[in-house]
């Protein structure tokens, strides 16, 4: 499974004629393709998924992502065997 994540643009740049930013994913910092968002600017979210940003979003639906993304993690926890497994 896939998920798209959202991050914070902190950067922008041109690379190999190409719309590139430098993602804030909550603390991990990475690059993403901005040319599927041509409008994303520094300082807003985009959902990343696979190196490229599909969606600008705002900072609430953003936050609201990451808590739900931080809630199933600790599910995924809590369900996981001690050998690690979650079967």
């Amino acid at each position: 499974m896939c998920l798209a994540v959202p991050g914070k643009v902190l950067e922008i740049y041109q690379e190999n004629g190409l719309k590139m930013a430098r993602i804030d994913y909550a603390g991990t910092e990475n690059s993403a393709c901005l040319e599927y968002t041509p409008e994303a600017q520094v300082g807003e979210y985009v959902i990343v998924h696979a190196g490229f940003a599909l969606q600008t979003l705002n900072e609430e639906e953003a936050r609201a992502t990451l808590e739900t993304l931080t809630e199933l993690n600790a599910h995924i926890d809590a369900d996981r065997k001690p050998d690690g497994n979650t079967r």
